[in-house]
């Protein structure tokens, strides 16, 4: 039986990120820029809330874990950040 594909995530800090399946770290990633991109700007507590209302269904495994681990990843990729100051915290994407 082939090995699936995994990634290492990166964490914004610097600390150790996760190793997870490339499909849901896929499939994790497109959801949140998509949704992001969709609000322009969205809380965490928001985006977790409809991560799991929309995945749950389909996506075998914790929806809310990977979603922090790859929300992390997209913000050590610099493709999404956390608006400073924001309490609860909001992320957007990265304006290029």
């Amino acid at each position: 039986m082939e090995k699936p594909d995994k990634i290492l995530t990166l964490h914004p800090q610097g600390k150790k990120g996760v190793n997870i399946s490339r499909e849901k770290y896929d499939t994790i990633r497109a959801y949140i820029l998509k949704t992001v991109k969709k609000h322009g700007k969205i809380t965490y507590q928001q985006l977790n809330k409809m991560a799991i209302e929309e995945l749950k269904d389909s996506f075998e495994g914790s929806v809310g874990w990977y979603l922090v681990s790859v929300k992390l990843d997209l913000e050590a990729r610099n493709m999404i950040e956390r608006i400073p100051g924001t309490s609860p915290h909001v992320v957007q994407l990265v304006k290029s």
